[in-house]
């Protein structure tokens, strides 16, 4: 797991809302805000958020082309090329 450098309480957050943000934005550091001295949430810049949600998207779709390869539901490369030379055909 990640460590993390900025951890805060939420009352810090409550009262530098607007410096977190800045900070996210120049460093990208994610945040830990704590609650009772327990890990409650982390804060994250929205671009933070995009790549890791783009990650997971991309992460997925190996996943289920590699459970397709392992049940021979997929194409050869030469089968592949086939299927595109002969789309090409069509459409000319």
């Amino acid at each position: 797991m990640q460590s993390f450098a900025n951890i805060k309480s939420i009352s810090y957050l409550k009262s530098h809302a607007a410096q977190i943000s800045e900070d996210l934005q120049l460093n990208g550091n994610p945040f830990v805000i704590t609650q009772n001295g327990e890990a409650s949430m982390v804060i994250e810049s929205v671009q933070q958020f995009q790549e890791k949600e783009a990650l997971i998207a991309a992460l997925k779709i190996i996943s289920l082309g590699e459970k397709d390869r392992l049940e021979n539901k997929g194409l050869t490369a030469d089968e592949s090329r086939a299927q595109l030379r002969a789309a090409r055909q069509r459409r000319q």
